[in-house]
Parts: structure tokens; C-alpha cells; sequence
């Protein structure tokens, strides 16, 4: 364990890493190693690819080239891949939202066997934002017009996205003042993407603009649908008991793990899993049953509404398949390594892909679609069962942690007795000094789970509420943050709140796109209090972020007005007008920054500062950091 201590800090990632050591298997650590040194150019934005003239770079030290071929300077083409970043972000994950509105619009339709409308008070809640009458209508003609009024907010005939009017007015006051309210999803990329093609926008700071009103199309649009309508077929999350790590894989079970983002899957092998004849068919093969454990944000969804136990996050995938436990791993998007075929190959694993959207190698594509998901998903988990004899040696090598999950605003509101005042309450009284979302992936430049841990337990030890998603949320409860008992780490104030209210300090509110459900609790609590979400002690942070969707997230974050800080620097530091602007002139326009602090500890006492800060400037008490 010794030698992968700068690799993670997790016992099961450092058993496991040993292990595929011995077993020849690389990993996204060997390839990450490989690539050094990375590309300066890349690293600093300062290269461009967008037309074949190029490629192109410009030399940060002013002795090469300063402009492109076409004549664009540093600040263009830094700003431009930044806009591009975004726009990818945005798009992955609002398709991720369309698709579940095609689900929604199926079951309405009687088409989509085995899905069905499982919150009625959610989707009648909905339908009244969009304007859809429910007084006696059946359910399913309700979900269809609010799926078809959802399509409408993806397209270009709008003024305005929908579910915006739950921002605060003066929020939606100042985006319409700057000109970044979003009008329709799809548009915003679209424009993104028109506007960074060459001979397009060639103004470094009018595409920063475009890119906030691209993110926002995403966080108050594609990705607050998503969660909506998840919440509407799935179910609203409560929280649920839970265990966490590579130990909830059982030596005496069918193991089947979903992995990607979209609950449409994932759901459908839930309840094949449940199957009494395939659970009979797994004992005829000698398992003692079937268990279903999810990573990255298919598990989370599977989390938030089941209570199925989390394997692992983004830079556990490969481990967990180097178990030698797993019959079958099942991918629908996003975040999928396409080495995953290749290290399953070495063992039994069978790999199946669902999405028509996403192809690997390696992997059997078996497409999921509404009106074959149900049956699609029994085939694979009988197949999955079939497979259980197939085994050879399996290396379970970790007891699994104990964690609560499912902390939907409706269940945290619900928890202080059905309105936020007791939150607030505790906010103005000094025991609660403030809260931060802590969001984002992993990285293998950042040692394994460290970013999220560390400042997760600096926060709550200074009386600072925790909420989470995604990738953080099985690191923070694999380091036992996760369940009441925490709330011994936590400082007196914070652990007096969260135990009179039997929750843990960090609390857990899902997936990547669920971290909308931060911005619909942060705008809540600046309702009440009659002010700005910018005015609030709070703040954002992405200790170990990776992908494009970590930073349209953190872009949204920051156009919402929460101060964000990021670990790994985004490729920007080619311009110094772009830096600027990201991490000092957005606060003149939008009223927060970023700032950017790969030390967590670090990050903490600038988190801390600004939520003193702002303290002070709404007249509560405020300490010196």
C-alpha cells in the first residue's frame, strides 16, 4: 500500500492498484504517467485546432508567434476553447435531460413498458410552472403536455427558459440587464459553437458572455429538467442507508454494476434484479442472490431513490473490474473510460453498452430504448447470472462503509419542518456560518479522493454545512462523513443543527446534474431572506474536476452568483484579460468569481473567508479568518 500512497487515499484504490500491478492490468494512472509532459500550449489554452489552416499556438513568452494564422490573438483563442468547453458541457448533460423527457412523453403515450409516473405531486408541481392545467386531467395527458411543453424550453421560440422564474427576481433582474438570460437550450450551443467558429465572435469578452448565458441554459434548463423529470418517474430521493467502497461487492452474489448517468438504465436492471425467477436462476448457478452496486452517477441516481450501494467513483471504474467479482458492468454515457473493455477482458466481466449515443471497445452494444428497456434488462441480468460460473479468482479486499444518502430539497426541507426558516435561523444565530456545494470528478493529476476529503472535513469543522454530488459523494462517505455519527468532525454549532436533526454533516444531493437541486436550495433561502443568491454565505467548489461538464457547471455556479473554487486551473492562464475577468471582473458583473487553489486546505480558508464576508455584509456576526 506504501508504494500508492501518492496515488489515493483510499485503502480499497490502493489494494487494488497492488493488485493490477501483479495482474499486468494498466490503468489510468499508467496512461496519465505515459502522457508527461503534457503540451504547455494545451495547458495554457494557446492552442487552436478550430480550422485547417491552423494548428496554431501562440508562445506565452513573446518570443514565437502572437497570433494565429488567422490573426487571433491569446485572449480569442483562449476565450474561444473555454466557450467550446462550456458548450460541450452544456450539451451532454441537457441531452441527458431530453432523453428523459422522451421517456416521460412515452409513458404518457403507452409506450414505454415497465416505466411509469411515480410522483404524481411532483409532475402536477411541474406542470404548474409550465402553465399546464391538471384539474381533470388524468395523470398520463398532464405528463404528456408537460413533456411537450419541456421540448419547447430545448428549441428557439422562447424568450426565456421556464423554470428560471426560480431564481431570484433580482438575479433574473441582472441576467436580462447583461444579456445572458438563456432563450432555449439547444440555441445557447448552437450560438456558442457559431460564435467561436473563425471569422465568428472575435471578442474575448462577448464570448465569455455567451458562455455564461450557454451554461445557464444548462443549470436553470437541460440539467434542472433532468432532475425534475427523473424525480417525476423515479421518484422524489429521501434519505436511505447505504454502504459505500469496493467492499459492497459480495464473493457470493452475481455482482452487476451500472455505471454513466442516466437512471433510464439503471432503473430497469433494478427491478430485473428483483426478479424472482432470475434470483431462483442465480441459486441454481450457486449465488446466493444477485447484487446490484452502481459507480460515478448511475449509482448516485440508484442511491438517492433505492439505497444500492456505491463501488467506487470515476477513478475506481477500473479497480472495481479488477476485483474479478463483477459479471457484468453495464454503461449508458458520460465518463466512461474506453479502456474499461480492454481491463475487463482480463477478467470474466462481461461489458454491455446501452446508449445509442455512446459507443466502446471492447464492449457488447445492446441499445436500451422505452419501448424494449424492461425486457432488455432482464436478458442482460439472466445473461449476467449465466456468467456467475465463469469465475476465476475474486479479491474483495475491503469491508464496506456505512452512509445515508437522498437528500432531495424536498427531503431536506421536509427534515426542517417544511420550510427553510430553521436553516435560515440557524445561518443568522452564528451555528451554521454558511454552506458549500462541493461538486466534480476525479483526476489523476490530484491524488485520488484527497480534494474532496480534505475540504469536506475543514468545512464542517468550522461550522460549515456540506452538500455534495457526484464523484464527491463516495469519496466523502467512503472517508465515513457520510452517516450521524460525523457529526463529531463537525464544529459545535454545526454538530448541535445536524444532531438535533439526525443528519450528517455533508450531505448527500446526487448526481452531476442534480447539483441544480443547490441552486433551487440557494434560491429558496435568498427568497426568504429577501436578497440575492450572491448575497448569501455561500460558496462552490471542484477539488478534483476533470470533464467539460465540471466546467459549465462551475460557470452556471458562478453566473448564479455563488464564488466557486476550482482545483486543477482550467486552460486560461495564456490570457491574462481572460484570468482576470474569471477571477476578478465577473464579481462586477455577475457578483462572484472563481479562484482557483489545488491545496484544500487552502481552499477552505478562502471558502471560509468569503462566507465571513459576506456574513458581515448582511450584519451577522463574522469572525476573522
Amino acid at each position: 500500500m506504501a508504494t500508492f500512497e501518492n496515488i489515493s487515499i483510499t485503502e480499497d484504490a490502493r489494494l487494488l492498484l497492488e493488485k493490477t500491478r501483479r495482474d499486468g492490468v494498466e490503468t489510468v494512472w499508467q496512461r496519465h504517467d505515459a502522457q508527461q509532459p503534457q503540451c504547455g500550449y494545451c495547458e495554457t489554452g494557446l492552442s487552436c485546432r478550430i480550422c485547417i489552416m491552423g494548428p496554431c499556438r501562440i508562445d506565452p513568452f513573446g518570443e514565437g508567434p502572437q497570433r494565429g494564422v488567422c490573426g487571433a490573438d491569446a485572449d480569442i483563442i483562449v476565450a474561444r476553447n473555454l466557450c467550446r468547453m462550456i458548450a460541450a458541457g452544456a450539451a451532454s448533460h441537457s441531452d441527458h435531460g431530453r432523453d428523459l423527457v422522451e421517456v416521460l412523453a412515452a409513458v404518457a403515450a403507452g409506450k414505454a413498458p415497465g416505466y411509469r409516473i411515480r410522483d404524481e405531486q411532483k409532475l402536477k408541481s411541474v406542470a404548474a410552472e409550465y402553465g399546464v392545467e391538471t384539474d381533470g386531467k388524468d395523470t398520463l395527458a398532464i405528463a404528456a403536455e408537460v413533456a411537450d411543453a419541456m421540448m419547447e424550453d430545448y428549441g428557439m421560440r422562447r424568450k426565456s427558459l421556464t423554470l428560471l422564474s426560480r431564481a431570484p427576481e433580482k438575479r433574473r433582474q441582472l441576467w436580462e440587464k447583461i444579456g445572458v438570460t438563456p432563450r432555449g437550450i439547444d440555441r445557447e450551443t448552437s450560438e456558442m459553437m457559431h460564435r467561436t467558429h473563425m471569422g465568428v465572435d472575435n471578442g474575448w469578452q462577448s464570448l465569455l458572455l455567451q458562455g455564461l448565458r450557454n451554461a445557464l441554459s444548462d443549470g436553470w434548463g437541460g440539467s434542472m429538467i433532468a432532475t425534475e423529470v427523473s424525480d417525476i418517474l423515479f421518484g422524489v430521493p429521501s434519505p436511505k442507508a447505504t454502504t459505500v467502497n469496493v467492499g459492497v461487492l459480495r464473493e457470493d452474489q452475481v455482482n452487476i454494476v451500472v455505471h454513466g448517468h442516466n437512471p433510464v438504465v439503471s432503473e430497469m436492471i433494478l427491478k430485473a434484479c428483483e426478479s424472482p425467477d432470475l434470483l431462483a436462476l442465480a441459486r441454481e448457478k450457486g449465488a446466493a442472490g444477485i447484487n446490484l452496486a452502481g459507480v460515478c452517477c448511475t449509482g448516485n441516481e440508484l442511491l438517492m431513490r433505492h439505497g444500492i450501494p456505491m463501488a467506487g467513483n470515476h477513478l475506481m471504474t477500473e479497480l472495481v473490474l479488477s476485483t474479478g467479482a463483477v459479471e457484468m458492468m453495464l454503461v449508458d454515457y458520460q465518463c466512461i473510460m474506453p479502456s474499461l473493455g480492454t481491463i475487463a477482458g482480463c477478467y470474466h466481466t462481461r461489458m454491455i453498452s446501452t446508449s445509442d449515443k455512446a459507443r466502446f471497445p471492447g464492449m457488447e452494444h445492446r441499445e436500451f430504448h422505452p419501448d424494449n428497456a424492461e425486457k432488455m434488462a432482464a436478458e442482460l441480468v439472466r445473461e449476467a447470472v449465466e456468467n456467475f460460473t465463469r469465475r476465476k479468482q475474486v479479491y474483495i479486499p475491503v469491508q464496506p462503509v456505512n452512509a445515508v444518502g437522498g437528500f432531495s430539497v424536498e427531503a431536506i426541507v421536509g427534515a426542517l419542518g417544511g420550510t427553510p426558516e430553521p436553516l435560515l435561523d440557524a445561518i443568522k444565530a452564528g451555528k451554521i456560518r454558511g454552506a458549500v456545494g462541493i461538486v466534480g470528478c476525479n483526476n489523476p493529476k490530484i491524488k485520488h479522493d484527497y480534494g474532496h476529503v480534505t475540504l469536506s472535513r475543514r468545512l464542517i469543522e468550522n461550522d460549515i454545512l456540506v452538500v455534495d454530488t457526484g464523484c464527491v459523494s463516495v469519496a466523502t462517505a467512503k472517508a465515513g462523513l457520510k452517516v450521524p455519527e460525523a457529526i463529531e468532525m463537525a464544529g459545535p454549532g454545526l454538530k448541535e443543527v445536524c444532531g438535533a436533526l439526525g443528519i450528517p454533516p455533508v450531505l448527500h444531493l446526487g448526481s452531476c446534474v442534480d447539483n441544480v437541486r443547490i441552486l433551487v436550495l440557494a434560491s429558496a433561502l435568498a427568497d426568504a431572506l429577501g436578497v440575492d443568491i450572491s448575497d448569501l454565505p455561500l460558496a462552490g467548489a471542484a477539488p478534483e474536476w476533470y470533464s467539460e461538464k465540471a466546467a459549465t457547471i462551475g460557470t452556471y455556479f458562478v453566473a448564479s452568483g455563488v464564488y466557486t473554487v476550482l482545483g486543477p486551473m482550467p486552460p486560461v492562464t495564456g490570457s491574462a484579460n481572460v484570468v482576470g475577468l474569471l477571477t476578478e471582473g465577473l464579481n462586477d458583473v455577475v457578483g462572484a468569481t472563481f479562484a482557483v487553489e489545488p491545496d484544500p486546505e487552502k481552499a477552505a480558508m478562502l471558502i471560509r473567508r468569503h462566507i465571513e464576508g459576506k456574513r458581515k455584509a448582511l450584519g451577522l456576526s463574522s469572525v476573522e479568518v
